[in-house]
């Protein structure tokens, strides 16, 4: 954030003067959230900062969606970063203080399972042998890579995965253990993907997950898993996989959630207008899944109307089609 610095100004009142830093400061949006869209996120920042030549600042966090969330029901930012839907919990915070919001979806994620190249034996995983892994049950008692499969080494399995406050976590628990939040914690968690990348990377027993986008960054680091999907495919991750729907169930929508009142802001909504109108294009730099392209024209119709609510009524789901997004009534109480 830029420094304000106060010099003297001989004959401008002190109220004035505090009017014109309160305007300077009204000139950032600022965003917090998920580290899994951040990089969308941080790439049409810089793009709109470009395009404006300076003129609004953009600020973006990473405390993980569900930190993002707590800030953005404390009035601390405009938009929040978001890689599952609100909650339930959240939808009340966000009610008693007073906040609408208009969820977006801006792109696909293909939430990707790996491990360490030096591992030869893992060739595919099924949602069994995930849930086997990481239920809460498994604490403590699945140690060894010869517990997941028979024939698998004795080797020790040491595991890497998102912290509580990330939606990655919310999803994939829901996604693999079939309750979002249920999850063994002897683990390595972080909200910064970055960390599981090194960590994955520095372990050759290790096994992790986080967003697609983190994995094809790092891809000579480290080995995607195929998972095996509802028809019994063994499908690696990828835009090809996720748009067809062959990657199932791991593929997930991911969204902005923006503050109403913020939209009265010139700079704010100039920014969302752009991020929906860009978006597609910045998605495939940073190797997500954009949507597809009537879905940004839904975004932008929703965001003109202002449109406030959420689809999914305070409640995880997975395995959801983009079309859901956009054909469900909104709520803004929980069902």
């Amino acid at each position: 954030m830029k420094t304000i610095r106060f010099r003297p100004m001989w004959g401008v009142a002190p109220a004035a003067l505090l009017l014109a830093v309160a305007a300077q400061a009204q000139s950032i949006v600022r965003i917090d959230g998920s580290s899994t869209v951040f990089p969308i996120t941080e790439a049409v920042a810089e793009e709109f900062q470009s395009e404006t030549r300076g003129a609004f600042k953009v600020v973006v966090g990473v405390s993980g969606t569900g930190g993002g969330f707590k800030k953005f029901y404390r009035g601390d930012i405009d938009i929040c970063d978001a890689s599952r839907p609100i909650l339930a919990s959240e939808m009340q915070e966000c009610q008693k203080a007073g906040i609408e919001y208009i969820e977006l979806p801006i792109a696909f994620d293909a939430l990707t399972v790996m491990v360490n190249p030096a591992n030869k034996f893992v060739d595919k995983l099924t949602i069994a042998e995930l849930k086997k892994i990481w239920e809460p049950e498994a604490q403590g008692k699945i140690t060894h890579w010869s517990q997941v499969r028979e024939g698998w080494p004795h080797e020790p399995l040491k595991l890497y995965g998102a912290g509580a406050d990330s939606g990655t976590f919310d999803y994939f628990t829901e996604a693999i253990v079939g309750k979002a939040k249920a999850s063994r914690g002897d683990y390595t968690a972080s909200e910064d993907d970055n960390t599981l990348v090194q960590g994955i990377a520095g372990d050759k027993s290790g096994l992790g997950y986080f967003g697609y986008a983190y994995y094809a960054a790092n891809r000579g680091k480290l080995k995607a898993v195929p998972i095996v999907n509802p028809k019994g495919e063994a499908v690696p991750p990828s835009l090809e996989t996720v748009m067809n729907g062959q990657y199932a169930p791991l593929s997930r929508p991911i969204f902005l959630y923006v503050n109403r009142k913020s939209l009265e802001r010139p700079e704010v909504q100039k920014f969302v207008e752009f991020y929906l109108a860009h978006g597609a294009d910045l998605a495939r730099e940073v190797k997500y899944i954009p949507l597809p392209a009537d879905a940004y024209k839904k975004g932008q119709e929703r965001l003109a109307a202002r449109q406030v609510g959420t689809a999914f009524g305070g409640h995880p789901e997975t395995g959801l089609h983009v079309d859901e997004l956009f054909n469900r009534p909104l709520a803004t109480a929980p069902r």
